[in-house]
Formats: structure tokens, sequence, C-alpha cells
């Protein structure tokens, strides 16, 4: 366990999957499900936000429903890897919408992005105008998505 991991017991854990299913669940129906009282779960639920465990709420939309079906995934080697280059780099890609996940890597390249768009034309767009633009990137690998065999999500 990291310095950073929290420790969780059965409750815990059975809270949080319950809630990744459905983070609309009541507090009451949540109770009911891990075995606990109202009160001591809203207290465990709390303490799970407060440091961080769970991160947050949302809906959790369907790209393809909304025209969003085209995945490439995008190695990018940069022309500069210290601190400074990296954090700008990041900085840079954390405002392109389309670029749905960045990873530094450990490898024969720097990042690995998954990049979302309506169709091809959009992703060259995108690659031109936002990808290759970002600070420091000196090339840039393609992959095309051509099915989404496990795409769930953490939970």
């Amino acid at each position: 366990m990291t310095d950073d991991a929290v420790e969780l017991d059965g409750y815990d854990q059975k809270i949080l999957s319950a809630l990744a299913v459905d983070g609309r669940m009541s507090l009451t129906a949540l109770a009911e499900r891990i075995g606990l009282s109202k009160t001591p779960t809203q207290a465990r639920v709390r303490r799970l936000e407060e440091s961080g465990v769970i991160r947050g709420y949302r809906a959790l939309l369907d790209p393809v429903r909304l025209g969003l079906d085209h995945v490439a995934f995008v190695e990018v080697k940069l022309t500069d890897t210290r601190e400074a280059a990296l954090a700008r780099f990041n900085a840079t890609v954390a405002k392109v919408r389309e670029i749905e996940e960045c990873h530094l890597i450990a490898g024969s390249f720097d990042y690995l992005l998954k990049v979302r768009t309506h169709d091809m034309r959009e992703y060259r767009r995108v690659l031109a105008e936002a990808i290759s633009t970002l600070p420091h990137v000196a090339s840039t690998s393609t992959y095309v998505a051509m099915q989404a065999v496990k795409d769930e999500g953490f939970a």
C-alpha cells in the first residue's frame, strides 16, 4: 500500500462497490445493502469523500449515442522530458476537450493519449491543430480502435 492509499475495511469496500454501480443510490438503500444502519453508513461515505477515495459523482454518458465513437490511441514522443516541459505539456493537454485520457508512460515513448472524436476527419483536425501543437511534441503515432471490448471505467 502506498502512502496515499487509504485503508478500507469490508464495509468500505461494499459501499464503494454499490456506489460504483449506482452513484444515485439513496443513503437508506445503501445502508440496507451493506448491512449497517443509516448513521454509520453516512459517516463512512463522508469519510470516503473527505479522504478523496470518492472523488465525486457524475452521469456516465454513452459516447456512441453522442456520436463520439471514433477512438484513437496516440503515442507521443517529446523533445524535452525535464519537469518543466512535462508540466507545460500536462497543463496544455488538459485543455483539449477531445483528449479523454493522458498517461505518462515508462517506455519507448513519453505519453499515451486516448482521443475521442466523431470521425476520422475530425480526428485528423485534432491531431493537426491540437495534439501536434502541444508543447515539446517531437512525433506521434496513431492507433485507431476498431471495437471497445471492455470499457466500463473503474468500479
